[in-house]
């Protein structure tokens, strides 16, 4: 008989007993946390604007964007509650290395710290993470789209601080050397595989999102629609799960909350708009009411199990 993969299951009952930080009714924004979301480049300065927006609509306190150089004053312009900082490009638009001096001192004082959305140059990306990495101060990392990519590059890299990579299957595949197929057939055994191997939070997304940390634990989400499947939907994804780190939530709880609230808002926006046309942008609207419907829900429960240990 083929069992279901083990892991636990990201419902109702998991996330009523799992239940998020929340700020008491004086805090100020400093104790919402912090987060900085390093990214964009001039061909897609939205994917940081989406970011951003997400974190802020998951409760973050204050948002700061590192991007580049030419895409700044839009970004700006854009998003008016963040402070955005632009950044020294490569000649193939990647963000350079040097920049990394320009936003250590903000990184070592977030709650979360955010790369990867809309950048390009996976060798210049994967440089700068690397000089980045020896000065955060234990801050948790989330590495997203192309900063992923640093693992390709040291096949030994050691994370000096908490880490979530969130690949879908054509990511998990190009980081990890594994076939694309192999992937999709067991995404679970990918994600554990490949926590193991970099001791790093590994989220491989998809219908069915498994989400694995380096101690063998295993979450496991299945929800949203095909709709999803947009152009800055995982920007969405990333920023909210950020929002949530810099609450206070660990990485496996945030990137489950995160999950389960994306694929939550797309299933609300198909009811509205039908299954496939909603936009990445209109996930966003919907975190807020989610977040604390999910929060306030009765009860909690015990998680559910698949499969055996």
């Amino acid at each position: 008989m083929n069992l279901p993969p083990p892991g636990i299951c990201v419902d109702e009952a998991c996330l009523g007993a799992w239940p998020l930080p929340m700020p008491p009714e004086e805090a100020d924004k400093e104790e919402r946390g912090r987060v900085l979301i390093v990214g964009g480049s001039r061909e897609m300065p939205g994917a940081v604007i989406l970011a951003a927006t997400a974190a802020l609509r998951a409760g973050a306190g204050k948002v700061a964007i590192a991007t580049s150089s030419s895409a700044a004053p839009l970004v700006a312009m854009e998003i008016p509650e963040s402070r955005v900082i632009g950044l020294p490009e490569t000649q193939t638009g990647g963000l350079a290395a040097e920049g990394v001096e320009e936003i250590a001192d903000l990184a070592r004082r977030a709650g979360a710290v955010l790369i990867g959305p809309g950048m390009v140059d996976e060798t210049a990306t994967a440089a700068f993470v690397e000089r980045l990495l020896p000065r955060l101060d234990n801050t948790p990392l989330l590495l997203d789209a192309c900063a992923m990519g640093v693992v390709r590059q040291q096949d030994d890299l050691a994370f000096n601080t908490p880490v979530l990579m969130t690949p879908h299957a054509g990511e998990m595949a190009h980081l990890s050397g594994t076939a694309k197929a192999a992937v999709q057939e067991d995404p679970a055994s990918a994600a554990r595989a490949a926590a193991a191997r970099w001791k790093a939070v590994v989220a491989v997304k998809g219908a069915d999102t498994y989400i694995a940390d380096a101690e063998g634990g295993l979450w496991h989400h299945a929800g949203g629609n095909v709709g999803l499947a947009c152009s800055g939907s995982g920007d969405t994804l990333a920023g909210i799960i950020a929002g949530l780190v810099a609450r206070g939530a660990p990485l496996t709880q945030a990137c489950a909350w995160g999950v389960a609230l994306h694929a939550r808002a797309g299933e609300r926006l198909a009811e509205r708009k039908g299954p496939l046309g909603y936009l990445a942008r209109e996930i966003l609207d919907e975190i807020p009411l989610l977040m604390h419907s999910l929060a306030h829900q009765p009860g909690g429960g015990q998680p559910h199990y698949l499969g055996h240990w």
